[in-house]
C-alpha cells in the first residue's frame, strides 16, 4: 500500500515538474524545427529582433496573468495600452507638454482605465470581468479613434521614443548594439513580478483569491481590493506596453492593440497559468511570450500568410486551454458529478 503511495506521489512530482517545464521544452523544440526549416532564424540579429518585438507582449502577458490568476481576464488590454499611448503622444507632439509629464500621464492613464475595470467588477457587481473588460474594450477603443481622428500621431519626442527604440549601445556593430533596451527593460519587470507575486502581502493574496474565493474571504482577506488591484496592475502593464511600442513605431495608432489580448491571453495560458486562477509562474509566463513571438517570426520567415498566421495563433490558444482543463482535472470532476447523480 505504501509503495503504491509513493509511486503515486513520484508520479505526480513528475507530472508538475513536466508541466512546469512544459513551456521552456515546447519553446526550445520550436526554435530546432526553425532553426532547421531557415537558416536566417538561428542569427545574432534575428533572435534579437525576436527579443525587441517581444517586448511590448511581454507587459501586456504580465498584466493579464495577475487577473488570470484571480480567475478574471482583461478584454480591454490592447485597447488600454493604445489609448495610454494615445493619450501620451497628443500631450507631447499636439499640446507640447514636456516627454516626462507625457510619460507618467501615459502610466496614470493607464491605471485609471484598469481601475475603472476593476470598479466594474467589484463595485458594479457585474457578473464576471469578461462582461465588463468587452464592454470597456470597445470604449477605449472608440476613444482612441476619436482622439486621434483615426490617424496616427507621429514625431515623438526622443525621451518617449528611447524606451522603445534605443540599444544598450549606440555602437550597433557591437553585441549590445544590437540588444534592445525594450527587452532589458521587461526582463527587469518580469523579475520584480516574480518578487511581488511571491514574497508580497498582495501577491500571496492574488493566488489566494484565485484558488479559493471564498476561503480568501473567510481568511479575512479583502477579495474586492485584491480584484480591483490587478486589474490596475493590468492597465500600468498595457500602458508601459503602449510605450514601448509607441517608441518602437514612432508614433501612436488608434487601432495598435486590436487583438493584442489574444497574444496576451495565449502567452499566459502557454506559459502554464492555470484559466481557473490560483496557479502559474512568471517565468512560464515569460516563456509563453518568447514562444508566441518566435513563433510568429518564424511562421514569417516561412513566408506564411498573416492570415493563416492568426489561425495558428487561434488554435494555439485552444490547445493551451485544452492542456488546462486537462491538468486542473476539470474532465475528471465532471465524470464524477454525472456517476453521483446516476
Amino acid at each position: 500500500m505504501s509503495n503504491t503511495t509513493s509511486n503515486r506521489s513520484k508520479l505526480e512530482a513528475i507530472k508538475q515538474g513536466f508541466g512546469k517545464a512544459g513551456p521552456v521544452i515546447a519553446l526550445i523544440i520550436l526554435c530546432i524545427f526553425l532553426s532547421i526549416a531557415n537558416p536566417n532564424f538561428l542569427t545574432v540579429t534575428n533572435i534579437l529582433s525576436v527579443a525587441g518585438q517581444a517586448s511590448y507582449s511581454g507587459f501586456l502577458a504580465l498584466g493579464m496573468m495577475v487577473c488570470i490568476l484571480t480567475a478574471g481576464i482583461d478584454l480591454s488590454i490592447g485597447f488600454t495600452m493604445t489609448l495610454s499611448s494615445v493619450i501620451m503622444a497628443t500631450l507631447a507632439v499636439k499640446m507640447q507638454v514636456s516627454p516626462f509629464i507625457s510619460l507618467l500621464m501615459a502610466i496614470v492613464s493607464g491605471a485609471i482605465l484598469g481601475l475603472i475595470n476593476g470598479l466594474l467588477l467589484t463595485a458594479g457587481k457585474l457578473p464576471h470581468p469578461f462582461i465588463s473588460t468587452m464592454g470597456t474594450q470597445n470604449i477605449y477603443k472608440g476613444l482612441s479613434l476619436v482622439i486621434t481622428g483615426a490617424t496616427p500621431i507621429a514625431g515623438l519626442p526622443a525621451l518617449i521614443r528611447w524606451p522603445g527604440a534605443a540599444f544598450l549601445s549606440s555602437n550597433r556593430d557591437t553585441f549590445l548594439g544590437k540588444i534592445p533596451v525594450s527587452f532589458v527593460l521587461m526582463v527587469i519587470m518580469f523579475i520584480i513580478f516574480s518578487v511581488f507575486l511571491n514574497y508580497t502581502t498582495l501577491g500571496r493574496h492574488i493566488y489566494a483569491v484565485g484558488g479559493n474565493i471564498e476561503t480568501a474571504k473567510l481568511s479575512g482577506i479583502n477579495v474586492n481590493f485584491v480584484r480591483t488591484s490587478v486589474y490596475v496592475i493590468s492597465g500600468i502593464m498595457a500602458a508601459m506596453g503602449g510605450i514601448i511600442l509607441a517608441g518602437r513605431t514612432d508614433s501612436a495608432y488608434p487601432l495598435s492593440g486590436l487583438l493584442l489580448e489574444n497574444d496576451a491571453i495565449a502567452s499566459v495560458i502557454i506559459g502554464g497559468t492555470s484559466f481557473f486562477g490560483g496557479k502559474g509562474t512568471v517565468l512560464g509566463t515569460f516563456s509563453g511570450v518568447l514562444l508566441i513571438a518566435v513563433l510568429r517570426n518564424g511562421l514569417n520567415l516561412l513566408n506564411v500568410n498573416a492570415d493563416i498566421q492568426t489561425v495558428v495563433i487561434g488554435a494555439v490558444i485552444i490547445i493551451a486551454v485544452f492542456i488546462d482543463v486537462v491538468r486542473s482535472g476539470a474532465f475528471t470532476s465532471v465524470r464524477r458529478k454525472r456517476k453521483a447523480q446516476t
